[in-house]
């Protein structure tokens, strides 16, 4: 295990290749990749489980988010990664180690998948190439993962990777679309010493 960010206070992140996936850095300076993180954001069954604190609704958003992402790596609390095809490179979905403590070392993860790659399995092979990485090349202890109340598939891909369920935290997140109402979270964790996982 290394410690990229202990000099220079950035997290590099890498490529990584597996279960037919290729995770690699979002770019904000590609135009196709820009163009994915909008279609992912606009998509109605991410808006019916989201509600994203910046909107987002033209490219010149979708590039700012990006580079927000791009300097969470940089301050080493963050590593967001385009989820892409193997074989092409085609841009599939989202992961992210977001909210990085290295001294409790926990963080928190989150996906989305565009409606075109589901029922594939993109997210459950994605979650689990990053959380290898966060916890062997990060050396973190803990992960978490919370969706909302009623996210059955979301529910899904989490305990297909380990995440176990912890509990429900009352009020957690936004409504969708919503700033002045709250629901209810699923909470998952999953730990380093945790069982391995069998997946395609």
């Amino acid at each position: 295990m290394t410690d990229p960010y202990e000099s220079s206070g950035s997290l590099p992140l890498p490529e990584i290749h597996g279960h037919g996936l290729w995770l690699r850095p979002w770019d904000a300076d590609s135009e196709g990749d820009v163009q994915a993180w909008l279609r992912g954001y606009a998509d109605p069954e991410f808006q019916r489980w989201n509600t994203p604190l910046r909107a987002m609704t033209d490219l010149a958003d979708a590039q700012e988010s990006l580079r927000v992402r791009a300097k969470a790596a940089e301050e080493a609390v963050g590593a967001s990664f385009c989820v892409t095809d193997a074989t092409d490179g085609v841009p599939l979905g989202h992961i992210g180690v977001n909210d990085i403590d290295h001294v409790m070392r926990v963080a928190r993860v989150g996906y989305w998948v565009l409606p075109d790659a589901r029922g594939r399995q993109v997210a459950t092979r994605a979650l689990d190439l990053a959380s290898r990485w966060a916890f062997g090349e990060l050396g973190l202890h803990r992960l978490e993962l919370g969706h909302a109340l009623g996210h059955e598939a979301s529910c899904r891909v989490a305990e297909r990777c380990g995440f176990l369920y912890e509990g429900t935290l009352r009020g957690a997140m936004f409504e969708a679309g919503r700033a002045d109402a709250f629901r209810d979270v699923h909470l998952h964790g999953r730990l380093a010493t945790d069982a391995g996982l069998s997946v395609p």
